[in-house]
């Protein structure tokens, strides 16, 4: 766990020197200094992640994939310890909180805070879902039957862990992929009604719909 935390702190640290700290708004009109210390022993760190599961300082000018952050065991801590904001500071700019000893990490969000971007489907295990640069060490089982396509938007979403919000979007390209599976209904239907998968014609359950509309993207 110390080496956890530790790889936590060196991340945004060795980034912060980089770049230079400095005030800024967190989403919102709320200001903060990146590694500020609201109480003794106390840091708090500001992220973002986009729609392609990429994580960034939030007050980062750039944000591409040479500025993301790609450190594995880095990424693994910090979304495995993601859950709902409920420090009572930020809670509105930052909905999500990953906290690390006296560290406080909080991240908003593009879309979603789990992005899924890639389907681990080789050996004889059942296929799984990796989400932000994890890997292996983040992932969830994949469910085709739960996936959600939503017109609104274009995007496609499928069920991520609960503490991070249960509902997680599925990078474009990824997307793009699944999209092949789906079968539509006859007519002019944006949405498809069913999906294929190892033989197996599923039909999409749309159980995710009240859960993405009841907590809509930051």
């Amino acid at each position: 766990m110390w080496r956890a935390c530790g790889a936590l702190r060196g991340g945004a640290r060795a980034l912060a020197r980089f770049r230079g700290t400095r005030a800024c708004g967190g989403g919102g009109d709320i200001s903060y200094t990146q590694g500020q210390a609201p109480e003794p022993r106390t840091r708090e760190y500001f992220y973002y992640v986009d729609h392609q599961g990429q994580l960034f300082l939030d007050d980062s000018k750039m944000k591409n994939f040479i500025t993301c952050f790609k450190d594995a065991q880095f990424l693994v801590t910090f979304f495995s310890r993601l859950r709902p904001n409920r420090s009572g500071r930020y809670e509105t700019s930052f909905p999500f909180l990953s906290p690390c000893g006296r560290e406080r990490n909080f991240l908003r969000c593009e879309d979603r805070p789990v992005v899924f971007t890639h389907l681990l489907a080789s050996g004889p295990e059942p296929p799984r879902l990796s989400y932000c640069g994890g890997g292996e060490a983040l992932t969830v089982p994949f469910e085709p039957a739960r996936l959600l396509p939503l017109a609104a938007n274009g995007r496609l979403y499928h069920p991520a862990p609960e503490r991070a919000g249960g509902v997680g979007l599925v990078r474009s390209a990824l997307a793009f992929e699944l999209s092949a599976c789906f079968e539509y209904p006859p007519g002019a239907s944006a949405l498809p009604s069913h999906v294929r998968w190892q033989g197996r014609r599923l039909a999409l359950t749309m159980d995710l719909a009240p859960l993405l509309l009841a907590t809509p993207p930051p």
